[in-house]
């Protein structure tokens, strides 16, 4: 308990000078826990309390995944997303998977390596727009559908690794059936839905957390992943009021989100057979890969490679669905060479995406000098 505490403590601190500075935290609260866990001071170790703190912080963080969701949206924009998302999916996800493949690593952990090496951090890329003033930009609203669509192949991903060994088509089955419960109570309820969340006590807060918690304790009973179930009650609540049920979860997930990084970062072990030559080949691909595929992305939609190094800029970052494969299927090595990844690209990425403006400019300044000049000559 007093290392929750200490822990706490620390990315309070963390949390005031980020904000601060307009960086991304995530980061700063993995490197934390890294320095109080066993590859640091060791003053810190994960415990019952702990486990159970950075699990609510995972299933709260699927929870809004969820939420963001919105078929409808989707829908009406499916030609945007589908082109920005398969771009974005065959050249990071091929690269990470090769990368991994041949630095050594298995198949499975290829895998999870090239799945979380292809998912930028929605967070940090919101987040940067917002900070740095760029919701108006035309890039704005290919980077948002490109957070979309990874977000739609990552419960793809869970979907198919989750199902392991068990006979697929009772797996199916009951994933259908508790999907089927969670899309009828949010149609046939949603005035029951909407007069909870109307209220101004204590009961939408209680609601919102019992309605998750309940749905992954359902999923686990019934052998089926929770943290798919988790974000299917997210979308099935968007059709609902999902500011409203953001609203009330966001305490919730930002508190224990905290502390699932701090303590992915206790559990870090740099001596159980990590490979310094492989991080540093995978973070470097990790930033190169996103600008190819930025570049491309921009070429095709923008015809503009500047605006592909927009795009490049804020999608850098890996964050909390990286993190969050890590620790769902990834081994000591995989999760620390994550780790790294995360630490890496998202410091990289957060300062591209605040001085991007000024790169843009510069690239440009440069490219007009360079430019040969024509000059008329007057014949005598």
């Amino acid at each position: 308990m007093e290392g929750l505490v200490i822990a706490l403590f620390l990315c309070l601190i963390l949390a005031l000078v980020t904000k601060y500075l307009s960086i991304p935290a995530i980061p700063f609260y993995i490197l934390t826990g890294v320095l109080l866990g066993k590859a640091g001071l060791g003053m810190v170790q994960a415990d019952d309390i702990s486990q159970f703190f950075s699990e609510m912080g995972l299933i709260f963080l699927l929870f809004f995944m969820g939420l963001g969701l919105k078929p409808e949206r989707i829908a009406a924009n499916r030609s945007a997303v589908l082109t920005s998302g398969i771009i974005d999916l065959n050249i990071n996800m091929f690269i990470g998977f090769f990368a991994a493949y041949l630095l050594g690593f298995s198949m499975t952990e290829s895998l999870i390596v090239a799945s979380a090496f292809y998912i930028s951090s929605t967070a940090m890329a919101i987040t940067s727009l917002v900070e740095n003033r760029k919701l108006m930009f035309r890039e704005a609203e290919t980077i948002i559908w490109l957070m979309v669509f990874e977000d739609l192949v990552l419960i793809i991903f869970l979907a198919i690794i989750s199902a392991g060994d068990q006979n697929l088509l009772l797996f199916v089955a009951k994933i259908l059936g508790v999907l089927g419960i969670l899309y009828a109570f949010a149609h046939y309820g949603k005035e029951f839905l909407i007069s909870i969340l109307d209220r101004d006590d204590e009961l939408p807060i209680i609601f919102t957390f019992a309605a998750v918690l309940t749905t992954a304790s359902v999923a686990l009973v019934l052998d089926i992943p929770e943290t798919l179930m988790v974000i299917a009650l997210g979308v099935a609540f968007a059709t609902t009021d999902p500011d409203a049920f953001e609203q009330h979860a966001r305490p919730f997930k930002d508190v224990f989100l905290v502390v699932f990084f701090v303590f992915f970062g206790v559990t870090i072990d740099f001596s159980g057979g990590a490979n310094l030559f492989n991080i540093s080949v995978i973070c470097i691909l990790a930033v190169l890969s996103k600008l190819l595929s930025g570049l491309i992305t921009g070429l095709v939609i923008h015809e503009s490679a500047l605006s592909g190094l927009e795009i490049w800029a804020n999608t850098i970052g890996r964050g909390e669905f990286s993190i969050a494969l890590a620790v769902l299927y990834g081994s000591p090595v995989v999760g620390t060479t994550i780790a790294a990844m995360v630490i890496v690209t998202s410091i990289i990425g957060s300062f591209a995406a605040k001085y991007s403006t000024i790169l843009r400019r510069g690239i440009t300044h440069i490219g007009r000098r360079k430019a040969p000049t024509h000059r008329v000559h007057s014949g005598r």
